[in-house]
């Protein structure tokens, strides 16, 4: 009985959820985070409303109807009678204002801005979420397999329980030697317990990305190795570096409307006016024209503003390359530091602890080594596996955000 509550209740725990697990591999998680996630679909809808306005950008405002009686005596004998004077007219007329060429042209270009833009922040926000699937699905991925590895090491640890007890009973072992095995069990059981939080962290972080309950990572693990050079070559088509030159042409388009305050802008008016008969109706066609003869203090501040603007995104937009460039090559390093000890820990500590697990075993079973060395050098082993998973999964996260981070991004 003892022996069910080291190691086969915890493995009861794990699989107790395992009828409600969702299966899914890597590719999938990352389609499922651009097609599902919430903050995806508000930029979607940002774009959609920018292009739903635009073809409207460059029309000409409403007309104005225009309704009253004009010149109507107020005093004297023909005091409020509509009929009684020339002038006195019911009058009825539409008022259209016409903006400057410049200036429609200028909205125009606005709205085309305004749309790069908001396509722009969509495609910033389909990287966010497949950045955040992709680190998920490989940190569920490898505590998936470090579960497994711990699994094992219960599983040999168990068989050699019923050898302590042995030994205990038949007076060749001490009885502290069963308390130390209780306690070696106890630490794999602790990192197995650790591993279950950062597996629920871990769904529940990718069902924040893709809408999958219990997830199971299946299928192949992205790639550890990176072509940098073809990365650094698409740095300027980074999604970062496509918004900021969206900003640019919006602060652009600002100006060409700032500028085209300077020209005037047209109206035209047409009425009709109904007299007495005996007087005749009469149709009244009016222009206006705007006279932008202050510029010094209305239009050119708004210009220079607009100018100023325009500078400052140009400014952001070379720093954030600046800035990209700097990542880059930071992540760069991050990655190649990351390879270089999981490569150091694969190919030259593993072996240490594998053969020192075989040696113990030989050791023991030529009863020149106590059984509490066996189960410390398999729980070594274990843990280094667990290690060397640990080191290889940060490659891989730092490999695949730099593919996915600095490259032109395809939904």
């Amino acid at each position: 009985m003892q022996k069910i509550c080291w190691t086969a209740f915890p493995v009861l725990l794990a699989l107790a959820p395992a009828s409600y697990a969702q299966s899914i591999a890597y590719e999938e998680a990352l389609r499922a985070a651009v097609s599902e996630q919430p903050q995806v679909r508000a930029r979607e809808l940002q774009l959609e409303a920018r292009r739903s306005v635009a073809d409207a950008a460059d029309e000409l405002p409403d007309p104005r109807l225009r309704a009253g009686i004009q010149n109507l005596p107020v005093a004297g004998p023909a005091a409020f009678e509509i009929d009684r004077q020339l002038p006195t007219q019911i009058q009825v007329g539409v008022e259209q204002d016409i903006p400057n060429l410049a200036e429609r042209h200028a909205r125009a270009r606005m709205a085309v801005a305004d749309i790069d833009l908001a396509s722009a922040q969509l495609t910033r926000a389909q990287l966010t979420a497949r950045l955040g699937a992709g680190e998920a699905w490989i940190s569920l991925a490898y505590t998936q397999q470090a579960l497994n590895v711990i699994d094992e090491a219960l599983r040999q640890i168990e068989r050699l329980v019923p050898l302590a007890r042995s030994a205990v009973a038949a007076g060749s072992a001490r009885p502290a030697e069963s308390l130390e095995i209780r306690r070696a069990v106890l630490e794999v059981e602790d990192m197995r317990t650790r591993l279950e939080g950062d597996l629920d962290a871990a769904r529940a972080m990718l069902a924040r990305y893709a809408a999958v309950q219990g997830a199971v990572a299946t299928g192949a693990i992205p790639a550890a190795d990176v072509d940098a050079e073809r990365l650094r070559a698409t740095l300027e088509l980074n999604p970062d570096i496509i918004l900021a030159i969206a900003q640019v042409r919006q602060a652009d388009a600002r100006i060409d409307l700032a500028r085209s305050e300077k020209r005037p802008d047209f109206g035209i008016n047409v009425s009709y006016g109904r007299r007495d008969p005996m007087f005749g109706d009469v149709v009244s066609v009016m222009g206006s024209i705007t006279l932008p003869i202050f510029a010094g203090r209305r239009q050119n501040p708004r210009i220079a503003a607009a100018e100023a603007e325009a500078s400052a995104a140009q400014a952001i937009q070379l720093d954030r390359l600046r800035e990209l460039q700097a990542q880059f090559e930071a992540d760069l390093a991050a990655w190649r530091s990351a390879y270089r000890q999981w490569q150091r820990a694969t190919e030259e500590l593993l072996p240490l602890a594998q053969s020192r697990a075989d040696l113990e075993r030989a050791s023991f079973a030529a009863n020149r080594a106590e059984l509490l060395d066996v189960i410390e050098a398999i729980k070594a082993l274990a843990l280094l596996q667990i290690e060397i998973l640990e080191r290889e999964e940060a490659t891989v996260e730092a490999a695949t955000t730099l593919r996915l981070t600095y490259t032109e991004f395809q939904p």
